[in-house]
């Protein structure tokens, strides 16, 4: 069996909890790290697990909502790490390398062992040093975490086809964001190439990989002043062609219930 959960997603730390159930072992990986310490500890245990028994932790890239405790959590615990080398380079300082025996190097196309979970890196456009996000499977059911791109690319959408469940960025609605008070640096970054995906970017990528045995949709990382769940809801159930509230959205600070794929 295979399921997530989001421990909470948006501008202000982004954390995911995947889980792999063969008989009575289970795999647990942790994408990202972008909670407070004692936040995402505290999450971990509301999920019914603990922070020693996760089996990895996959960084998708630098950005403070993603890394966030990272250095602590792998400092307190000692959890083998798994991130891209150009995330690697982008945080290495001294007090990193005092934990470089835990690096694991990730790469585009290439399967991660952990457990009875398979994940596949596969690179993305942002604005980090070299960001991957991920496909997971059990080997029978196949989950797409995808947030922190510019746009759907050609290598995104063909990594994520076939998925049966996908927990996918809807960041922006282009129109709020133009009209935010952000610094108009910040608003070409957020709707560049390789900032985040608006809400109708996002439903062209779900358009591009439904299919008949897709089971389920979580928009992600919403902007908390450039979006809303209601514009989330209603750009993905166009392209699923259902009804609003059959997608569900991550809640910045409790994420979300656990989601069988």
């Amino acid at each position: 069996m295979l399921r997530f959960k989001s421990l909470g997603s948006g501008s202000s730390g982004n954390a995911t909890l995947v889980e792999s159930q063969s008989g009575t072992q289970t795999t647990r990986l942790l994408i990202d790290c972008g909670l407070r310490l004692r936040d995402l500890e505290s999450q971990l245990i509301a999920a019914g697990t603990c922070a020693e028994d996760l089996d990895a932790i996959f960084i998708t890239h630098e950005h403070g909502d993603h890394i966030g405790c990272a250095r602590s959590f792998v400092k307190r615990y000692a959890t083998p790490l798994w991130m891209s080398q150009g995330t690697w380079f982008a945080i290495q300082d001294v007090a990193w390398t005092n934990h470089q025996h835990l690096l694991n190097v990730a790469r585009d196309g290439a399967t991660i062992e952990i457990g009875e979970l398979q994940a596949l890196p596969f690179t993305v456009p942002h604005d980090a040093r070299e960001p991957l996000q991920l496909r997971c499977t059990d080997g029978a059911r196949h989950l797409g975490i995808v947030t922190d791109l510019g746009h759907p690319s050609s290598h995104v959408v063909t990594s994520l086809q076939g998925c049966h469940a996908l927990l996918l960025e809807a960041n922006h609605d282009p129109e709020l964001l133009e009209a935010s008070s952000y610094p108009s640096f910040l608003k070409k970054r957020v709707a560049g190439p390789w900032g985040h995906l608006a809400n109708h970017a996002a439903a062209e990528l779900l358009s591009n990989v439904k299919h008949a045995h897709m089971s389920y949709v979580q928009a992600a990382h919403l902007s908390e002043r450039n979006n809303t769940p209601d514009l989330a809801r209603a750009s993905l159930s166009s392209a699923l062609n259902c009804a609003p509230s059959e997608i569900a959205v991550a809640d910045p600070v409790t994420g979300s219930n656990w989601v069988q794929v």
